[in-house]
């Protein structure tokens, strides 16, 4: 039962988990014997994902850059399941546009839920992961490999979660906790659909080298991630090529430039090239949330 089950026993958090990757990584985890603590911004819609699930899952309605709230969730996370021995910090939200046209209000926000938030995660559930000498992963992307035209807050808030990230794997391995990264490519997700509704960013998206231009189902993404974490990986590739992208990521910001150049002399004149605020319903809760509070 313990092969069938390998996370039996273990308490796992997810932040995102309202959707897309993050209710697919909840159910992943689930399916193999976690009990698991779904964190977000949608309360309705966290409710309906821990209902779905086939075993024991609560939910807490949170925004992961606010501290004393997160400090909160973890309490009431350990207070209902124990202390955790999985944190998986997959909340994130995309705007795009050029750089010059983005409200800076909007590519900060970007940059504090990817990256800010990860790091209050972190800070919020740390101590739980050294009692249990747990597993924290930070769910990345391909954009911290390499850059994606009109995503710059996006990248560059995966970057930094990378960095973030691999910082951490060394500051606590000596102390028996495992640290790891998520590369992903696209995932068929509500908020790559958001995207791909704008025809600019989808043209654009079409432009990159192949297989960075494809788009992925987000159930078999999310368990090998799972399957990751039950390694304790210190990276985790959901797609197998990406291993590869590592071997190359020096070349790829001239090959993307290169590519983008001749894409938008294309789509100049016939295409919106304009920013488009936080997309999706993600994206609406994030703003609406970062408005509340400041």
């Amino acid at each position: 039962m313990s092969h069938d089950l390998p996370l039996r026993g273990r308490t796992a958090v997810v932040t995102g988990a309202a959707r897309g990757l993050g209710a697919h990584m909840a159910r992943s985890l689930v399916r193999r014997g976690a009990d698991v603590a779904l964190l977000g911004l949608e309360e309705d819609a966290l409710e309906r994902v821990a209902a779905g699930l086939p075993g024991h899952a609560e939910h807490w309605p949170v925004d992961v850059t606010d501290e004393d709230a997160m400090d909160r969730a973890a309490a009431l996370v350990e207070r209902r399941f124990g202390p955790p021995s999985v944190v998986v910090a997959n909340a994130g939200v995309v705007a795009g546009g050029p750089f010059l046209d983005t409200d800076p209000a909007v590519w900060r926000r970007v940059v504090e839920v990817n990256l800010i938030g990860s790091a209050v995660t972190a800070r919020a559930f740390l101590p739980a992961l050294l009692r249990t000498r747990g597993y924290f992963l930070q769910v990345a992307s391909l954009a911290a490999i390499g850059p994606a035209p009109m995503l710059s807050a996006y990248c560059a808030s995966k970057s930094g979660a990378e960095t973030f990230a691999q910082v951490l794997r060394a500051e606590l391995a000596h102390r028996g906790v495992g640290v790891g990264t998520a590369y992903l490519s696209w995932a068929d997700t509500e908020m790559v659909r958001a995207c791909d509704r704008r025809t600019a960013m989808r043209e654009l998206r079409a432009h990159l080298p192949w297989p960075a231009s494809k788009t992925y189902d987000a159930g078999p993404v999310a368990d090998r991630m799972v399957r990751g974490i039950e390694r304790r990986a210190a990276a985790v590739y959901a797609q197998p090529w990406l291993r590869a992208g590592q071997a190359v990521r020096a070349v790829l910001p001239g090959i993307v430039a290169e590519g983008s150049r001749r894409a938008f002399l294309r789509l100049a004149g016939r295409a919106d090239l304009t920013a488009t605020g936080l997309l999706g319903a993600g994206g609406r809760a994030a703003e609406a949330s970062g408005e509340t509070r400041f």
